[in-house]
């Protein structure tokens, strides 16, 4: 199973590629060395190494009914796009994708490690997105502290 963690700010070169941080690259490498990348509800583009992808079609199948498979198929399935780690560590955010996020003219994204996928983020729709969770955060860190 696939265990990302952390936050990284990451320039897109002109291609739309961007160099995986080293503890985000040992875990794609380690897993087949691509990445499953789709767009989100809530998230601009998520981005899962093959066999997280894989159990997720796994559970879809096992606790969707009929049409809502049917549904994730179309609407999930359908716009995954596999992507593959180059020897240089770069890896192609693709670009029907790209315009989700969207890139901006400082050519950067954030990349966040959340234990089983990565998502894509513009850097300043980050920070609003972080800045909006910050109170929600405050009311169950004490709970946190219990856990760490």
């Amino acid at each position: 199973m696939s265990m990302f963690a952390g936050q990284y700010q990451c320039k897109i070169d002109e291609k739309g590629r961007f160099v995986v941080p080293s503890p985000i690259r040992e875990e794609i490498e380690s897993n087949g060395n691509n990445l499953m990348f789709l767009k989100s509800q809530d998230v601009p583009v998520l981005a899962y190494t093959q066999p997280e992808w894989n159990n997720r079609l796994q559970e879809a199948k096992e606790k969707l009914d009929d049409d809502q498979r049917r549904l994730f198929m179309y609407h999930m399935v359908s716009e995954a796009t596999p992507s593959e780690m180059d020897r240089a560590g770069r890896i192609l955010i693709p670009s029907r994708l790209r315009k989700l996020i969207p890139v901006d003219d400082e050519q950067e994204v954030v990349i966040v490690g959340m234990f089983h996928r990565l998502e894509i983020w513009n850097p300043s729709e980050w920070r609003l997105f972080a800045r909006k969770n910050e109170e929600a955060f405050e009311q169950v860190l004490g709970k946190l502290q219990g856990i760490l």
